[in-house]
């Protein structure tokens, strides 16, 4: 098992992808902030399986954090990341530093519209375009020819989807099915935060988004009716949403009657953890 190579400089980086595709080879590209887990390593799988090179970005982007969130205390662990890497066939390892992400006189901003309006939109100003304008970087930088993103962030995934189809990236974007810990919660960074009762009480968010889903194989179709049955079966300690939404725009349904997600958003003590089911056609 071999570390991948580890390269900072943006420029050494695209250097690297110009040589993979003069010699004919296609790059697959996992951007991350790092933190890896297992549901990492299922995302690099994917990129492995799908490209003859296989790119990981480390980088916690500070445009996305509001400033009462928890930039300084989110979890680096380097030499960890590169051994989960090593063990899912990475050969680079981009890990760029702020300066060179946002030179001195960086003002350039990519925001995209209506879906980044709902959902977490309104409560966290500014965090979808920190994504969007990071993730344009990267792949200008990478020059990927596809990219591996996680749908337990789906909004974020429907949104880079939006950006790359509006700016004619000509990037594939493949979206992987969350990967869930036995009891069922989402695999996520922010898991480490919670002590051991949060824990236990967190896996009430995939219980209510899974008791809602069930509603729907049993033929219920009324969003009100799904909503409650999902508010029911949650322990949390703050709600900021729960919302079903379309699949694609992302607008709120009143009924399940094209694919759809359930999506939800809360506070387990400090921390705060997301969410989502697909439900409906399709």
């Amino acid at each position: 098992m071999t570390e991948p190579l580890v390269i900072r400089a943006p420029a050494e980086m695209t250097a690297w992808s110009r040589a993979a595709h003069a010699s004919g080879e296609r790059i697959a590209f996992v951007p991350t902030m790092g933190a890896l887990h297992a549901g990492h390593v299922v995302l690099l799988g994917e990129g492995r399986r799908r490209a003859e090179r296989l790119v990981l970005s480390i980088f916690v982007n500070p445009t996305q954090f509001g400033p009462n969130e928890d930039l300084a205390r989110y979890p680096r662990d380097l030499p960890g990341d590169l051994a989960k890497a090593a063990g899912a066939g990475t050969d680079v390892a981009f890990v760029p530093d702020a300066g060179d992400i946002y030179p001195a006189g960086f003002q350039t901003t990519v925001a995209v519209g209506e879906l980044s309006r709902g959902l977490d939109g309104p409560l966290r100003p500014g965090h979808f375009a920190g994504v969007a304008t990071v993730v344009a970087k990267l792949f200008n930088i990478v020059r990927p020819d596809l990219a591996i993103f996680g749908e337990k962030d789906f909004q974020q995934l429907a949104i880079v989807r939006r950006m790359v189809a509006d700016l004619a990236m000509g990037i594939e974007i493949v979206g992987v099915p969350t990967v869930r810990e036995p009891d069922g919660l989402a695999m996520s960074s922010r898991n480490a935060y919670l002590s051991p009762a949060e824990r236990a009480r967190a896996t009430s968010l995939c219980r209510a988004l899974f008791a809602a889903r069930d509603r729907v194989a049993a033929g219920e179709g009324d969003a009100r009716a799904l909503l409650e049955t999902a508010r029911a079966a949650l322990d949390v300690d703050r709600l900021d949403y729960l919302e079903l939404c379309d699949a694609e725009t992302l607008a709120p349904v009143t009924r399940v009657d094209r694919p759809a997600v359930l999506a939800v958003a809360a506070f387990i003590g400090r921390t705060r953890l997301i969410d989502n089911v697909r439900i409906g056609i399709g």
